[in-house]
């Protein structure tokens, strides 16, 4: 008769989001487990569930619960008291909750990257937690048991150290004295034994030594990897029943990610009022105050799918978070210049509330791309700030919520090319003269790999075995994360505790925190996210509008700059951009005379056309031949019966080139017969074809669908790769719609007011592509009196003064000078008004 095979489940295994510890990815340690035959596993990285939702989304490509195989999250959480590290994993919804709330103490006591636990924290916190005791005395355990009677186990490892089997014993004498189950592990670091080199140099890195000089800080062997139940259960014969401890365990989970419901925000509105409603009144308003005499029968067409979506996606709390905290910025004195940008301009909704600057019905852009019925995701609306201003806006978030019911995104920082080149030779021992001259050959921040043409480049041969070990280490490095950081404004806002969904940190900056999870994993939870970011120019254009105001030359906002000033445009036709916004790159100078732009769409243009997306599709220059008449504008036409104008709505604005990622969207729908769910799906599969590899089905599908209608395959290849150019360094028009406004306001400033233009630009520092001197420089050139640093006229700030023919001077304030102090500048301003600054002795 033939014996059951045995099961086992690995309920010990870190991945590398315990930062320089663990050695494969989460995904990596989800499939190895369930292609060894594994009854499931356990995540549970260093005081951090930072790794578990990429764990999650491995588990559900592999069929999640319909797979038979079990996935556990939690934490191993590790003591600044001596305490011996424990896991911990949620039984329960609650119990997640707990565990968030845990987490989140020890980090807020703690500075950014640190997270400071007791052991009385954890027994405070520890309804619903199932609990392992890594190396626990018997004194622990009594403690534990007190705390959570049936619900804590002991681990015990054969890691081949030479006392294996002398510890197993003592193992099962302290449970047994106890009533505590074992349960058998092997602390995995890592998916296969393959990876112990990499986790050799992780070890290396963290401890600051070399791979000669590590000694005991490196393991002993290769067997902190995942194994398989039929080698477990000959590791642990002489003890059986711990293989059964971790199927226990597992068993007692009735938690997955999946049971987390999101819930926004229920935002403030008027009695007698429900959020939509009261959305939709907000927009009517908006409406009528854009079109006095009222919609045409297309906007009400639009407004009103918009609005059905919202309603049937319960999103208007989230339009009225945005719409409230736009209306605070331009409620302060002086009101903080903002404005949206992004997929967001393709609302309606968004441009009736004054989120966004672009009418998406005129433009006739693409609402799927910022909302559609088929994509099962939020909504993401950018909105930028006067950079040194921005921080108001966000205590204001975190006032009105709470830093319990808010927090900003994470950002995983991932290894470079250069800083992995550094790290990972300094840990195989190799001198600085190596990395060095390694480095130098190293360019770009997103290399896969390092090619074996740099390594020549350098002087280098892989046939030497140092070297050839170094390029195996840093291709596997660089994609593992480094650490956490804070994205640069996107705050997620919950009803509830948001540190009961996620565990919050201390920023490096004063009053921030952040959450643990980056974009990717609120994006796969479906959390919503509020981008507040931060925009120099607006600082700089909203200074100008002061200066302007302040010397009597004019009142303007954003909204009431002159449209289409001709001067403005011949100034651009010169390539005279220094200072503007987004055109005043080398790149963006030599396009303008090849642009010649003429009117604000131009500009639009211009502001997408110079990047890698239409570089890389081989778009620019059919483009500027057809804009320049020097070839004729066509359209690619389908095959009879199809109508052979279909694509002359999608690329009519661009002469027939796609040119935006929304065209080359609209035209997987209308060429290609892809649901906008689909074409999305295609623009997110090339943003990150590096990782995924579905790109391949979309492609023939794109390329098969097309020429299915009659297009030519060549045609269909150029619109291929035009989505996979914008996938990757993606501007998609309702962007540039946004941007090609503030280029052109920008532009005007420095053609009519130039003086007042450099002044607020200095003052606006740092920000753009020119050095202060270079921007003095081309004041100069336009006929601008710059008038020197002096102790008896400058403020900290650059000024205005009159000049005798009634045109203004630019004084240069005390801030250009290098090293000087703002507190020195104001107390000099003080004394000079109080007449007691009138000599070198004085000063």
């Amino acid at each position: 008769m033939s014996r059951a095979p045995p099961r086992f489940a690995e309920l010990v295994a870190a991945t590398n989001y315990s930062f320089l510890r663990g050695a494969s990815h989460p995904a990596e340690m989800v499939a190895r487990a369930q292609h060894l035959g594994l009854a499931g596993i356990g995540i549970a990285d260093r005081n951090s569930v930072a790794g578990v939702v990429r764990a999650h989304m491995a588990w559900r490509e592999i069929g999640g619960l319909a797979s038979g195989f079990r996935l556990a999250v939690g934490a191993r959480l590790v003591f600044a008291d001596g305490t011996s590290d424990i896991i911990a994993y949620p039984a329960t919804r609650h119990g997640w909750g707990r565990l968030t709330r845990l987490l989140t103490l020890g980090n807020r006591r703690a500075r950014k990257g640190e997270c400071q636990l007791h052991l009385t924290d954890l027994l405070d916190h520890a309804e619903d937690l199932l609990l392992i005791a890594m190396e626990a005395d018997r004194a622990l355990l009594e403690r534990l048991v007190g705390a959570r009677p049936g619900a804590v186990w002991l681990a015990a490892s054969m890691l081949r150290e030479g006392r294996d089997a002398r510890r197993l014993k003592e193992r099962e004498a302290l449970a047994a004295q106890l009533g505590v189950p074992l349960l058998a592990t092997n602390d995995a670091l890592y998916a296969g034994r393959e990876a112990r080199p990499l986790h050799d140099i992780l070890s290396c890195i963290r401890e600051g030594t070399t791979i000669h000089a590590a000694g005991h800080a490196l393991a002993a062997n290769a067997e902190r990897h995942l194994k398989a139940p039929g080698e477990m259960a000959r590791l642990f014969s002489a003890a059986p029943l711990a293989l059964a401890g971790g199927l226990d365990l597992l068993g007692r989970i009735t938690f997955t990610l999946d049971d987390l419901r999101y819930e926004y925000p229920h935002e403030p509105v008027p009695a007698g009022w429900t959020s939509q409603d009261w959305l939709e009144h907000l927009v009517e308003e908006g409406g009528r105050a854009r079109f006095p005499e009222g919609l045409t029968p297309d906007y009400r067409a639009v407004l009103a799918e918009e609005f059905r979506l919202i309603r049937a996606r319960n999103y208007a709390s989230y339009f009225l978070t945005v719409h409230d905290i736009v209306r605070h910025a331009r409620s302060l004195d002086p009101p903080i210049l903002c404005q949206g940008r992004g997929s967001a301009a393709n609302s309606l909704v968004c441009y009736f509330l004054g989120v966004t600057p672009i009418d998406p019905v005129r433009e006739r852009l693409l609402f799927a791309r910022f909302l559609s019925e088929e994509r099962d995701e939020p909504p993401d609306i950018d909105v930028d700030f006067e950079h040194e201003r921005r921080e108001e806006i966000m205590q204001y978030i975190y006032a009105r919520y709470g830093r319990e019911r808010a927090g900003i995104a994470a950002t995983v920082i991932h290894y470079r090319p250069r800083s992995t080149v550094r790290e990972v030779g300094k840990a195989l021992g190799l001198s600085e003269d190596v990395t060095t001259r390694l480095t130098a050959t190293v360019w770009g921040s997103w290399e896969g790999d390092m090619p074996e043409a740099r390594l020549a480049e350098a002087g280098y041969d892989l046939a030497n075995p140092q070297i050839a070990r170094l390029k195996a280490l840093v291709d596997q490095l660089l994609r593992f994360p480094r650490h956490l950081s804070q994205h640069v404004g996107g705050f997620v806002l919950t009803e509830g505790r948001l540190d009961e969904l996620v565990p919050i940190h201390n920023a490096a900056m004063p009053d921030r925190t952040f959450i643990e999870w980056d974009k990717d994993d609120i994006d796969a939870l479906g959390l919503m996210k509020v981008d507040v970011l931060a925009l120099g120019m607006l600082t700089c254009i909203r200074k100008s509008f002061d200066l302007l105001r302040a010397h009597g030359l004019a009142d303007l906002d954003l909204a009431r700059v002159p449209l289409e000033d001709a001067a403005t445009y011949r100034m651009l036709r010169r390539g005279d951009s220094i200072g503007t916004f987004q055109v005043e790159s080398r790149a963006q100078i030599a396009m303008l005379p090849r642009m010649k732009p003429r009117e604000l769409y131009d500009l639009v243009i211009q502001v997408a056309i110079v990047r890698p997306g239409p570089i890389q599709g081989g778009m620019v220059h059919p483009y500027l031949r057809r804009r320049n008449g020097e070839e004729p504008v066509v359209f690619p036409r389908p095959a009879p019966p199809h109508d052979p104008r279909e694509l002359h709505g999608v690329l009519g604005k661009t002469l027939g080139v796609p040119l935006f990622q929304e065209q080359a969207m609209k035209l997987a729908i209308v060429a290609a017969g892809f649901t906008p769910a689909e074409a999305d799906g295609l623009r997110r599969a090339m943003a990150t074809f590096r990782n995924h590899g579905t790109i391949e089905r979309y492609r023939d599908r794109l390329i098969s669908g097309m020429t299915a209608r009659g297009y030519e395959a060549d045609f269909a290849e150029r619109c291929f790769d035009q989505i996979r150019g914008f996938g990757e360094y993606g501007f998609p028009e309702s962007h540039a719609q946004a941007f090609g406004w503030l280029a052109y306001v920008s532009s005007w400033l420095k053609c009519r007011y130039p003086a007042v233009f450099t002044c607020a630009l200095l003052n606006s520092q740092p920000m753009g592509f020119y050095a202060p001197a270079q921007l003095v420089r081309d004041a100069r050139e336009h006929g601008v009196e710059v008038r020197a640093v002096d102790v008896n006229a400058s403020a900290w700030d650059s000024t205005l003064e009159p000049c005798g023919n009634g045109a203004l001077a630019l004084r240069l304030g005390l801030s250009r000078i290098e090293g000087f102090r703002r507190d020195w500048a104001e107390a000099l301003v003080r004394a000079r008004a109080e007449g007691i600054v009138r000599s070198v002795e004085d000063l």
